[in-house]
């Protein structure tokens, strides 16, 4: 397996990366991830893809370094997934190790994500790559009535 990182207007984005990540997010267009990533990479956020032996895109994480009081420095996970294809295959935990070195090599003290609730099988596997729940996430949509 071979992880890499991908910059903005990459090809391999909407080729490669896209495709798995529509597994999670299927919001998502070509245009509207496009635009997502060239304003979120200002603010520090990276995509990795990870490759199978194939050559084909296994697996995705978005990812940022985040300094705060809490943590002091972490890297946050935005997006986790591995193509339904090849899930249980190891690719999720190659990619949690590769997010580990990194944010190892960077001093931070914390891996950490958020998971919907509804998403049962990603808090098992979770749960065996040794993340603990340590929080609750409250939302409070922008949209609609004050």
């Amino acid at each position: 397996m071979k992880i890499i990182d991908l910059e903005p207007g990459d090809p391999r984005l909407e080729s490669d990366l896209l495709p798995v990540l529509v597994e999670l997010r299927p919001h998502l267009t070509p245009d509207l991830f496009a635009d997502v990533y060239a304003r979120g990479h200002a603010q520090g956020l990276r995509f990795s893809a990870a490759y199978g032996d194939d050559g084909r895109c296994a697996g995705v994480a978005g990812w940022r370094f985040v300094h705060n009081t809490s943590s002091l420095s972490k890297l946050y996970v935005d997006d986790l997934v591995t193509a339904s294809a090849v899930r249980s295959t190891g690719v999720g935990h190659a990619l949690v190790a590769y997010l580990e070195e990194r944010a190892r090599a960077a001093g931070c003290h914390e891996l950490n994500l958020d998971s919907g609730t509804h998403r049962t099988g990603a808090h098992r596997f979770y749960l065996r790559e040794r993340f603990d729940i340590a929080a609750f996430h409250f939302v409070r949509p922008l949209t609609g009535p004050r």
